[in-house]
């Protein structure tokens, strides 16, 4: 009987020893995410105008370096920025139990609070707000991955059940004010529901102009990720079905078929290749990244701002250089909606 209770006394020991060794392990890249955290709680995109690596052991000089722009006010939801460090940060957390990974985590979460307009909308940046940067950012599923971690937080899920409490009514509050957002932001034409906008004028809340070419449309690929979010509603009311059908049948009557993007080889052109769009009866259903408002005519921009209608009259550098075309709505249509539809009807 006593070598048994040594033996427990020993095990617990060792689980003890272990528990606290892995308390003090620390994570490379959350410790280069607790450096480059701003002021705010957010996080930037860019470290001096370029993206970067969290995975790099930094000298002491770049730390240095690294601490002056972190001062700065360019947080931002851009590129999964933010919204990828609160998700790496809580899963550290719940590896190491360092307490400082969890702090940042939930300083971020606050800064997304802070950030969102009264209107439920966020911009791309805060509390930096210069040009486009202050407008209602549905671009490249920004507002969608901030929405999609304070749903988390409000729902207590998916690692995100270790953040403080105290987050959990306003994450919950927030998603509500932006789900009303996305829902008067719906395109209307001829009085009928379409789909959405990359962006909107952060006061009127009517589709506006980024970029020289992202110009006020309805994207073919920014209104799948607003319906997946739509769906993901636990109890969806009538407003949000009549915004997912009518999303759903917009896709449906837009899609174009029997085409597809080509990277094909051109003599004379950098690289020896172009992107052009080539007939293939077999290629699966694509969608255009912008639709003209009330024609739902593909349209495509150099950096002129110039609306032409065809990929092959933009110039080679923006026919290249951006995602103009993709099948972004296949799964959705094929598996997620009709999956959606068995569970709450239409």
């Amino acid at each position: 009987m006593q070598s048994y209770k040594k033996n427990i006394v020993v095990a617990l020991g060792i689980a003890a020893c272990l528990f606290a060794a892995n308390a003090q392990a620390q994570d490379l890249q959350a410790d280069n995410m607790l450096l480059f955290q701003r002021g705010s709680g957010g996080w930037s995109k860019q470290y001096h105008g370029k993206a970067f690596s969290y995975n790099v052991q930094f000298s002491d000089s770049l730390k240095a370096d690294i601490a002056i722009e972190a001062k700065h006010d360019d947080a931002n939801i851009d590129n999964e920025s933010t919204k990828k460090e609160i998700r790496y940060l809580v899963k550290a957390y719940k590896q190491y139990h360092n307490p400082k990974y969890l702090a940042a985590a939930e300083n971020g979460i606050r800064f997304l609070l802070k950030a969102q307009y009264a209107n439920g909308g966020w911009p791309q940046y805060y509390p930096e707000k210069a040009l486009y940067r202050a407008q209602v950012t549905y671009n490249d599923n920004a507002m969608i991955n901030v929405l999609n971690v304070l749903q988390d937080v409000a729902l207590r899920q998916n690692d995100l059940e270790v953040v403080d409490k105290s987050l959990v009514a306003p994450s919950a509050q927030a998603v509500k004010k932006c789900i009303q957002c996305i829902l008067n932001t719906q395109i209307k034409v001829n009085g009928k529901l379409t789909a959405w906008c990359q962006q909107y004028d952060q006061n009127t809340l009517q589709p506006a102009k980024a970029r020289a070419y992202e110009l006020p449309s309805i994207s073919g690929s920014e209104t799948v990720g607003i319906i997946e979010f739509l769906m993901s509603q636990p109890n969806p009311s009538k407003q949000i079905k009549d915004a997912v059908n009518a999303g759903v049948e917009w896709l449906q009557t837009v899609k174009i078929t029997g085409y597809k993007v080509a990277s094909v080889t051109t003599p004379g052109a950098p690289n020896g290749r172009d992107r052009q769009l080539v007939a293939d009866s077999s290629a699966p259903p694509m969608w255009a990244r912008y639709y003209e408002i009330g024609t739902n005519k593909p349209f495509f921009c150099d950096r002129d701002g110039i609306k032409k209608y065809s990929i092959a009259e933009i110039g080679y550098e923006r026919r290249n250089g951006y995602a103009w075309y993709g099948t972004w709505a296949q799964r959705l249509l094929d598996k997620d909606y009709p999956e959606w539809v068995k569970k709450w009807g239409k």
